[in-house]
């Protein structure tokens, strides 16, 4: 909610607050003021209104923003963005269908310096409250790219100079020995299904994380804050 109110690109149509929720939010108003955003005064409500607004089992900590989506960007928009850079990260998820996967990974994107996360109009959850507080913010720091066909997707950004890394537990070799320093799209498949194999076939080369043990693969938003990590150790 607080990166909500602090981005000139949200536009705000209302804001209900509780008292306590009002206390919380305080700096993240006072923020957004000193930033000359335009910005509905906070309405009190009480959380038994809250609850009926929500759908059935939404956190809403005393807060609800009514806001318009963040303006659309297509995979032209991204190319034409870092067209002059030499160096940059993006994550795409092929058929990755749980908000809360999809916005752990926005966060560990945001964190590690991610560009863009890249998702599947199909078969990829909507943008909602629940994404949203699982990013923690990041969806206002790193644009959610939706594309109709994903190998279509990653055959636009190599075009525009990227490399991309499919994760599988099949690569023939770890992510840490490949050179990563260059633009890379690190691609990441469901949970179970894993990369779909026209989209293994549109990478340009297939890597694994050194795991073991009695465990042999991750959940796939612990797989790309690891992934991310060891891209961004590379880049040090």
């Amino acid at each position: 909610m607080a990166a909500a109110l602090t981005n000139p690109e949200r536009r705000i149509h209302r804001l209900l607050v509780t008292d306590s929720g009002r206390a919380a939010l305080e700096p993240a108003i006072a923020a957004a003021r000193a930033q000359g955003l335009q910005r509905p005064e906070a309405s009190p409500t009480d959380r038994v209104e809250l609850d009926r607004m929500l759908p059935p089992g939404a956190v809403h900590q005393g807060v609800v923003v009514d806001a318009s989506p963040l303006p659309d960007l297509g995979i032209e928009d991204l190319c034409n963005e870092l067209a002059g850079e030499t160096s940059a990260v993006i994550v795409a998820l092929d058929q990755v269908t749980d908000p809360h996967n999809v916005g752990a990974i926005l966060r560990s994107a945001a964190a590690f310096g991610a560009r863009a996360v890249v998702v599947t109009e199909r078969h990829a959850p909507e943008t909602t409250g629940v994404l949203a507080k699982s990013a923690s913010g990041a969806l206002e720091a790193v644009p959610l790219i939706r594309v109709t066909n994903l190998a279509r997707a990653l055959t636009d950004l190599q075009q525009n100079g990227f490399w991309s890394v499919g994760l599988a537990e099949s690569g023939p070799s770890t992510l840490a020995k490949l050179n990563l320093t260059g633009k890379t799209v690190l691609v990441m498949g469901a949970e179970g299904s894993g990369l779909r194999r026209l989209t293994m076939e549109r990478c340009d080369t297939i890597a694994r994380l050194p795991t073991g043990g009695p465990v042999g693969s991750l959940n796939v938003s612990n797989a790309a804050a690891v992934a991310l990590y060891e891209v961004a150790r590379l880049r040090e």
